[in-house]
């Protein structure tokens, strides 16, 4: 039955999609059952299902409730993605908390995830430098490893998503002229290489003519972020986190002063507890894996 499922939804994609290599947002049910490879001893396959099941125990027991999920992938679903908006009831009028994820059955990337946050006016997202750190190799006892992974990122919700509120708060503050916006493009495009041509092209035309009202003078910082932002829309899942997070460091390190550096660093929300879940064994050398992982 999973397998006509799979197959029906294989054929309405590839008729959506007639032509088309790229990702698009697809369902929850569209990866639960897509076909888990064969790849040996030396990788472990951890599920998108599993992936998906863990993130919703691990949110319920951190009391963050979902507001939105969405998920996207290529067409055979080898590579995937899941971005969730989270209700924090917040006072802040323009980021809400977001929680990403990465998976892959091909090999090509490592299983990656993280707290974020997103624009309530247009949904561009907004990722922390450290959140692409928190991968994980397809090896050994990678899915309770992933459940650890998971377990940290929303230990740490409340304070990365606090850094977040307060960098584009200082970025709001930040005078950046059209051509110095010019110039962050091109350094993005030719020697960062975060952006491709396409996005260039967006940004471009974003900072002629922007897709939405932010709210803010367009000579600003906080302003071109969210045209490189409304770019990285176009990207792959299989790159999207990693270049979001990359960019967020760029304009911190270029933009904010020694002084907001500083007190970047002073942001304190309570970690909370990690809970794993209880269905997964974690025996002593699967902590010892996690110990070396993250540094503990």
């Amino acid at each position: 039955m999973d397998s006509l499922i799979y197959l029906n939804n294989f054929i309405n994609f590839e008729r959506k999609n007639m032509g088309h290599s790229k990702p698009t947002q697809v369902s929850k049910t569209y990866l639960e059952t897509a076909p888990l490879p064969n790849h040996g001893k030396t990788y472990t396959v951890v599920s998108h299902k599993e992936v998906m099941d863990h993130t919703k125990k691990l949110l319920d027991q951190h009391n963050l409730k979902i507001t939105k999920s969405v998920f996207r992938s290529n067409l055979n679903a080898n590579v995937a993605q899941g971005i969730y908006h989270i209700n924090t009831n917040s006072s802040d009028s323009e980021l809400g908390m977001m929680f990403a994820w990465t998976n892959s059955y091909d090999k090509s990337t490592r299983f990656q995830c993280g707290i974020g946050a997103y624009v309530f006016v247009c949904n561009n997202g907004m990722i922390k430098g450290d959140m692409a750190n928190y991968g994980r190799k397809h090896t050994g006892t990678a899915n309770a490893d992933i459940a650890l992974t998971i377990a940290r990122q929303l230990g740490q919700a409340k304070h990365s998503y606090a850094q977040l509120i307060q960098d584009k708060d200082e970025m709001k503050n930040v005078s950046l002229s059209t051509k110095e916006q010019a110039e962050f493009a091109g350094r993005l495009f030719i020697d960062e290489k975060l952006i491709d041509s396409q996005q260039l092209s967006i940004v471009k035309s974003e900072m002629s003519d922007p897709s939405y009202n932010y709210g803010v003078d367009p000579d600003t910082a906080w302003m071109f972020y969210n045209h490189v932002t409304h770019a990285f829309k176009v990207n792959h899942p299989r790159t999207w986190m990693e270049k979001q997070s990359k960019f967020h460091e760029f304009m911190v390190a270029e933009l904010l002063s020694n002084s907001q550096l500083k007190n970047r660093d002073q942001v304190k929300e309570p970690e909370e507890d990690i809970d794993i879940p209880q269905e997964i064994e974690l025996d002593e050398s699967t902590f010892d894996q996690a110990a070396n992982i993250f540094d503990l």
